[in-house]
């Protein structure tokens, strides 16, 4: 029995054959007929083969000489090769560019088969090859560039098929096959999401076709920087997958983002316009204020106004419009200032070794009044524990396989609209004592299961029934519905420290700034929130007492 999965020398095909029968089985309706033959040809293959062709899809690039391919437990490379040759999964004579054989030889190689036309012997390799391209363009195998080298090189087919298996089941092609490895090991451990047909966001072939088209484009344009290369292609691209509507739209966010820092002020708006991301509406202010366009930049502003997306873009809108109105003459509005958050100095002594959090934590406790450093994990693990079920929903866009500490989307601006149902099922709970038993039994079924909001070495069961007792389910509820709101900004930002009165039932939040710190935009939201609310929150200034003589 192998206790440990890497023990398991063939432990990288186990998990590519756990992909193929999993592809094989929710996608049968959506794989192409060489996607069925390269599934069904593959459980064919004698078992060296099947490692020795793993082995090099898990590994850069096309071509490989065999004394690259030396793995115990394959054995003889050239016999495990014979199959994948005889199906044209390999090939030994594929043609070559020049370029192609520098990558493949060593330096000294190269000095051997080119040394009659090499003039400066002791240049690097990309010298050697900018002095021979002009001569050597053809293309042949590698036997032929240089037929004293006694060793077959394989190159591999099928590369942009696999990728599209890894597309299917990662639903990115940003992970590879060895993230695999480490649930296998049991470092995490994963919930079991009930995966269906209907949860899938690659529903048909033209969606993975879609996917594929954009990615291109990206990578055509993250290459080259070049936008004019792409950018049409993504305007004309249109799909009915919001899933992929929302990849579009980051694209050509993030063109836009590159034509605006080129000065190309006019395309710009047009395809912030198209982009529909949550930012867009911010940028084109921007741009339209650098056009000296102050009229239609603050027509376009206070409309956003009137429904900010989200607090980030609200915040954003109450420092521009003002600026906005200076500029065009008009009288300035009245603002009511927030009200600031009650203060706390301190004066503690310098200690390099430790990080000021910690050290007001250590002047701040108290056996009656325990304090923690929680920063952001607290308030969100109390949410991915209310909330599990509604999280961990598997619709569609969402899961794609079954290591993901979340779903896909949860950054999206509509990861709350598709849900609300099942968010207010679990919100309902804190109007009466149900989220009691549900957190505590969250927390005890789920321990050690990857979350996207749950940080277990950070929520001991002391801090959470700490926090049950003197948290009050209204302040639960408001905090919760403001990260609904915009997940991605308001996860982060909340104060650094939480003291508890278990007597009185109550707490405070401590934001801490050390010397010279200031309060952060979302920082900033937050205590203003609070401030909103009704909320305790204070905001702690450390400063180092002076060294005595």
């Amino acid at each position: 029995m192998i206790s440990n999965p890497l023990e398991d020398p063939f432990y990288y095909l186990k998990n590519f054959q756990h992909v193929l029968d999993w592809i094989a089985a929710r996608y049968d309706d959506v794989l192409s007929v060489d996607e069925q033959r390269f599934i069904q040809g593959f459980a064919l293959l004698p078992g060296p083969s099947q490692a020795l062709w793993v082995r090099m899809v898990m590994r850069k690039g096309e071509h490989f000489r065999a004394s690259k391919l030396n793995y115990p437990e394959i054995g003889d490379t050239p016999q495990a090769a014979a199959p994948l040759l005889a199906l044209g999964w390999l090939d030994d004579q594929a043609p070559l560019a020049l370029a192609e054989v520098f990558e493949v030889l060593q330096k000294p190689e190269i000095m051997t088969r080119f040394s009659a036309d090499i003039a400066r012997r002791k240049a690097k390799k990309s010298d050697w090859l900018d002095e021979l391209a002009a001569t050597f363009t053809q293309r042949q195998s590698l036997a032929q560039w240089h037929p004293a080298l006694a060793e077959p090189l394989y190159t591999l087919n099928h590369r942009a098929l696999c990728d599209r298996l890894r597309l299917m089941f990662f639903g990115n092609l940003s992970q590879s096959w060895s993230d695999l490895v480490l649930a296998d090991l049991g470092l995490f451990t994963y919930e079991k999401v009930d995966f269906c047909r209907e949860s899938r966001a690659l529903r048909c072939r033209a969606d993975i076709e879609g996917y594929l088209h954009l990615y291109a484009c990206r990578e055509q344009f993250e290459g080259s920087g070049d936008v004019d290369a792409v950018l049409q292609q993504v305007l004309d691209y249109q799909a009915d997958n919001r899933w992929l509507q929302r990849r579009r739209g980051r694209l050509l966010f993030q063109l836009g983002q590159h034509l605006e820092r080129a000065g190309d002020l006019i395309r710009v708006l047009q395809v912030y316009q198209q982009s529909q991301h949550p930012e867009a509406r911010q940028r084109s202010i921007r741009v339209l204020e650098r056009q000296q366009q102050y009229q239609s930049a603050l027509s376009l502003a206070e409309a956003a106004q009137q429904a900010p997306l989200t607090d980030a873009e609200d915040q954003h809108l109450l420092r521009i419009i003002p600026r906005l109105r200076r500029k065009l003459g008009l009288p300035a509005l009245a603002v009511a200032k927030p009200k600031a958050p009650e203060r706390l100095d301190l004066s503690l002594p310098r200690d390099d070794a430790s990080c000021v959090e910690l050290m007001v934590v250590a002047h701040l406790q108290a056996p009656e009044a325990p304090v923690h450093y929680v920063e952001n994990t607290l308030i969100n693990g109390l949410f991915g524990l209310l909330c599990w079920p509604a999280i961990f929903a598997p619709l569609p866009g969402a899961f794609f396989h079954p290591y993901q500490s979340g779903p896909a989307d949860l950054l999206e601006d509509d990861f709350y609209q598709q849900r609300a149902a099942l968010f207010e099922d679990c919100l309902a709970q804190l109007d009466d004592e149900r989220y009691l038993e549900t957190i505590r039994g969250a927390y005890t079924a789920k321990f050690g299961v990857q979350s996207s909001f749950v940080a277990w070495g950070y929520l001991s069961e002391n801090l959470l029934e700490e926090a049950l007792l003197c948290l009050p389910p209204e302040h639960l509820k408001l905090w919760f519905r403001r990260l609904l709101l915009d997940i991605k900004a308001n996860r982060t930002g909340m104060p650094d420290l939480i003291q508890f009165d278990p007597v009185q039932k109550t707490y405070r939040m401590i934001e801490v700034k050390g010397p010279g710190d200031r309060l952060q935009d979302n920082q900033l939201r937050w205590l203003a929130f609070c401030e909103a609310h009704q909320m305790p929150v204070t905001v702690c200034y450390v400063q180092w007492q002076e060294p005595q003589e």
